[in-house]
């Protein structure tokens, strides 16, 4: 690995640590499962 390698991974390390780019709206996120359903009961449907 070259220097400017090297030094461009530990920037873009520190930039990930300070500022992370995880975003959670980002990702496809379902509802409650259904171990979540069965803790709540039935459902009454109309």
């Amino acid at each position: 690995m070259s220097g400017t390698n090297l030094i461009t991974l530990m920037i873009r390390t520190v930039v990930e640590f300070i500022r992370p780019s995880y975003r959670p709206e980002r990702h496809y996120m379902r509802g409650p499962g259904p171990a979540c359903a069965r803790k709540s009961g039935p459902r009454l449907t109309a």
